[in-house]
Order: C-alpha cells, then structure tokens, then sequence
C-alpha cells in the first residue's frame, strides 16, 4: 500500500477510535442514544480525517489541503452553537434545569473533543509517515490516553468535604444545621420533609474552592446531577419540595436539601463528589497576589 495512504489509515483509525472513546452517554442524559451518538461519531470521522491528511498533504507537498484545518475550526465552533441551542431548547421541559453554566461546559467539551481528535489523528499519522507504521500501535493508544487525560477535569470531590447535615425546623424556617433553606408553610409538608428530607453540608477546601461553590452555575449543576440519579417528588408549581443549595453565609459553606425518590445517602454523597466543577464558576482567588494577601 502507498506510503501516504497507510498514514491517512493509521491517523483515521486512531482519530476515530479517540472519539469513540470520549464518546460518553451517562447520568447526564446527553448525548441522547442513537442519534445524538451518531451526530458526534461522524464529526469525530471527519475531524480524524482532516487530522490525518494534514502531515501527507504538507510533505507531497499541498499547502492548499492544510487550509481545510481553518474550516474545520470554524464548524467545531458551530457544533458547540448546535449543542448549546439543543440544551437550551431541552431546559424548558425540565423540572429541575442545568442552568446556562452547565450548559455552556457540554457545549465547549463537545467541540474540545474534536480538536483533541485532529491532534490524535495528525500526530499518529506523522509517526507512521516518518517513520513506520508499527510505531502507530505504540503512539495511538499513547495519543489517545492522553486525550482522555486532557478531558478530564475536577470535580466537587477534590475541592470539598462532605459531610451529613441535619434535616429540622425553626418555626416554618426549614434548616440543614445552621443554615436556612426556605420557609414551609404547610404542616403536612413539615412532616413529610422531616421524614424523608436529606441534607448534606458541602465544606470548600480553600478560598478558590469557595469561590467555585457560591456561583449558583455550579449548585444549579449539582442539583441538576444528584435528581438525574436520584429523583425528586417536586412537581410542577410544587416549591415546597424543591431540592435547594444555600450558602452559609458567614463560613462559606453549602448546605443541601433533597426529598428525593430514592433516598439513599451513601449515593447522594458520592454523586455530589462527581459532579464536575464548571469552566466558568472555577475560582482562582489564590492566584492572584492581592487574593493571596487576601487570604492570609
């Protein structure tokens, strides 16, 4: 088989095979199965492709081959338009929304992955050019773990506590511990949310993380995980029962309420622990000097 031919093979192959891989169709109900799958799995073909040809099409040499790079750039950036209109649509049929912040990271993930993709598939490709393609089963699986690697981001276990809190009343004042969660009027509604009401208390690690935690983005992101898994008993106009992460307004900390469907605690904990920290609710109070002397 002809030389340039072999690397378009190899760097497709591997391009391909990186997408599958990022592929993921979880708790979060997005991409939807088949057809959201199917959307992406082609783009990721056509982005291993362009990823591909990049390195035959410069040593044949063929610089006009190298511009479809810029034209991919620009529909990747139209493919996070699409997911982001697609989930926004989504929102208004949702009890419990993801919020725009959420919204936003899908929407940015999606057209990263591509990107990741041409790299995988134009560095493989090259391997197999200058050199052979044995090095290809050596340098796929290398681009694509390290694919994988770049995806994957923090998460509200790595910049947090967590630790239960204690559902109870004040009145009609609703409380996890020490913080005030919302007023409920109705007596059945009390019993029924001392019964089977959960509270969790979300303690920041530093004041990066504390940041990251008072951006209702995030907490909106949280809610939006924990009833994905576990469901909720709210129902529409119902706001007595709403699953709700209020801020401790003196020590900084969450605390968080749920009647859930399902009301496991030991789930409940380890899904807040997983859900991701959002590009744009990220502090970075301590990397600033004036935030640093802030701190001390």
């Amino acid at each position: 088989m002809d030389k340039y031919a072999i690397a378009i093979l190899a760097g497709v192959v591997t391009g391909f095979i990186a997408r599958w891989v990022m592929l993921r169709s979880d708790y979060r109900q997005y991409p939807t199965y088949p057809h959201g799958e199917l959307t992406h799995l082609a783009l990721g073909f056509i982005a291993a492709s362009l990823g591909a040809v990049a390195v035959p099409a410069i040593a044949k040499p063929d610089y006009v081959a190298v511009t479809f790079l810029v034209l991919a750039a620009q529909q990747f950036r139209d493919v996070r338009n699409m997911e982001r209109e697609s989930l926004i649509n989504l929102e208004e049929t949702k009890l419990v929304s993801r919020g725009t912040d959420y919204i936003e990271g899908i929407a940015r993930v999606f057209e990263a992955r591509n990107y990741l993709v041409i790299f995988t598939a134009l560095i493989t490709s090259g391997v197999v050019y200058w050199l052979d393609w044995p090095y290809a089963l050596i340098t796929g699986p290398l681009c694509i773990l390290a694919s994988i690697k770049l995806m994957s981001g923090q998460h509200i276990g790595d910049i947090a506590e967590l630790e239960p809190g204690e559902v109870h009343f004040e009145g009609s004042l609703l409380k996890i511990d020490d913080v005030v969660i919302m007023n409920v009027g109705l007596p059945e509604t009390r019993e029924k949310i001392i019964k089977e009401g959960m509270g969790v208390i979300i303690k920041p690690k530093n004041d990066n993380a504390r940041l990251t935690l008072h951006s209702p983005g995030q907490r909106m992101a949280i809610i939006h995980d924990v009833v994905t898994i576990l469901g909720t008993k709210v129902d529409i106009n119902e706001t007595e029962l709403i699953p709700m992460a209020r801020k401790q307004i003196d020590e900084g900390y969450l605390a968080f309420f749920l009647v859930a469907n399902e009301p496991d605690y030991e789930y409940l904990v380890e899904i807040i622990k997983r859900v991701p920290v959002l590009e744009s609710a990220r502090g970075t109070t301590l990397s600033s000097f004036y935030g640093r002397k802030a701190a001390d």
